[in-house]
């Protein structure tokens, strides 16, 4: 039987994840991965799992295994709506939604709002899992321009009087992939331009937790909180295969979403929000999240310093003060995918630039590299070999 001839339109339009398909590489033995976005295993807080557990079973009995609200478990709602508080994000629990992590919400966000060849603003470059999310609604993607600090409000202006945009796609605080971060002065801009110009936007904050120097900067949320989907997660600073996502959005979009859910997967894990929640309420996580960046700073410091030592004249690190990224630009003409492949030759592995980027051409002389799963040692052989064969 021919089941291509099954097959809707929108599959033309898609793929496999190019990151997902580079971490099937990295699993064979030997292999140095800076390639994927994934939180160190010794991140997560397995000493209080058990914990977590019995208290779960203790306090909510088989209710923690039954089927529950689309919106969320109200207990979670409640600890998550004191955690947004805390970043200067007002919100009452039943204005926060639970997410089969953050990804689920994406997914929803286009499922609601696109129509083919609707046309949405993202940075250049962006989050892949946010284009392999909206991609199969076939929108046409407008590209704004960024810099070493992120979004160029200029740009978002210029794009939102020139053409009908659906919304803007955002991750303003230590980017996927390339770890940057919008200052504060940006944010008021970028707040006044989309109150002025009645735009939507979708701002997806996964790795604001993770801060390893420098100061908090507010949420674009918390200046136009009627113009913004705030989409967040606590995989970075839990555990993803808990798949914990959440959002806060105005009304009529939150409640499309909550549809949108409910024919998708009908809730998230209700024993995995208990859990969620009990790490919250009992403080957990700030006992907790010095740990994580303890973890990870050094590993963050020990590969720009060995970027600095070992990679040539013309490639350029851009600035990152937490996360899980840092981006690296070589000079006019180079192809990091040639690179990619020579690198893999000798057991290390990275993400090619181009795969974040709308537009084919663009960023063929980039590349992501992750931080968060090798040890320092590790990571400055991993920098060193990289280095070798850009020298050539």
């Amino acid at each position: 039987m021919n089941f291509k001839n099954l097959l809707a339109e929108r599959t033309s339009v898609m793929g496999a994840s190019a990151i997902r398909e580079i971490l099937k590489v990295v699993s064979e033995p030997g292999m140095v991965s800076l390639a994927g976005g994934i939180p160190a295993p010794q991140s997560f807080p397995m000493s209080i799992i058990s914990e977590l557990t019995e208290k779960v079973i203790s306090k909510y009995a088989s209710g923690a295994f039954q089927y529950d609200l689309t919106e969320g478990f109200r207990p979670l709602q409640e600890q998550l709506s004191i955690f947004l508080a805390e970043r200067g994000i007002k919100a009452e629990p039943d204005e926060i939604n639970i997410s089969s992590g953050s990804q689920g919400v994406l997914d929803g966000m286009a499922k609601i709002l696109i129509s083919k060849g609707d046309k949405i603003a993202v940075e250049a470059p962006t989050y892949l899992g946010a284009i392999s999310a909206f991609n199969p609604y076939q929108p046409e993607y407008v590209r704004m321009d960024t810099d070493d600090y992120g979004l160029i409000p200029e740009s978002l202006d210029s794009i939102l009087s020139e053409h009908s945009i659906k919304f803007i796609y955002l991750v303003p605080t230590f980017q996927n992939p390339t770890g940057r971060t919008i200052p504060m002065e940006r944010r008021e801009k970028i707040a006044e331009i989309i109150i002025k110009r009645q735009a939507l936007l979708v701002e997806d904050d996964p790795y604001s937790a993770l801060r390893y120097q420098g100061n908090y900067v507010p949420s674009i949320k918390t200046l136009a909180p009627e113009n913004v989907v705030y989409v967040s997660t606590l995989s970075k600073i839990f555990a993803p295969g808990l798949r914990i996502g959440f959002f806060t959005a105005p009304e009529l979009i939150r409640k499309w979403l909550v549809l949108v859910k409910q024919g998708t997967d009908l809730h998230t894990s209700t024993f995995n929000q208990a859990l969620a929640a009990e790490y919250l309420e009992g403080g957990y996580l700030k006992k907790h999240l010095p740990t994580i960046l303890k973890l990870y700073k050094p590993k963050q410091k020990a590969m720009i310093n060995a970027i600095d030592q070992y990679f040539p004249k013309g490639y350029k690190c851009s600035p990152s003060e937490g996360g899980m990224f840092l981006w690296i630009e070589g000079p006019k003409g180079i192809d990091m995918e040639k690179i990619y492949f020579k690198a893999l030759k000798r057991k290390v592995a990275f993400v090619p630039g181009k795969f974040f980027y709308t537009k084919a051409g663009e960023g063929l002389a980039t590349m992501r590299l992750n931080y968060t799963m090798s040890d320092e040692s590790t990571i400055n052989k991993a920098i060193k070999v990289l280095g070798d064969i850009i020298e050539g």
